[in-house]
């Protein structure tokens, strides 16, 4: 994977997209060119890194109408 797919999973992973989503999101080489040009989009559109991944992970959920994953380090506190 490149660097900056890698960037992407892992913010992703910060807004608390499941796992599963993100690896047949980024097996499907259709998905990711989709999520690469949205990335670039709204980056030109003057989003940082997080401000894009927080609107994707929004968009991801309300597409596939699930909830975010609640076993992420930010969803508990111990």
């Amino acid at each position: 994977m490149e660097i900056q797919y890698l960037n992407m999973y892992q913010r992703l992973r910060d807004f608390a997209v499941p796992i599963a989503v993100l690896d047949e999101l980024f097996s499907n080489e259709e998905d990711l060119n989709l999520l690469e040009t949205t990335w670039g989009t709204l980056k030109k559109d003057g989003l940082n890194g997080d401000e894009i991944a927080e609107e994707i992970a929004k968009t991801i959920f309300h597409e596939l109408n699930i909830s975010p994953d609640p076993l992420t380090d930010e969803n508990n506190s111990l």
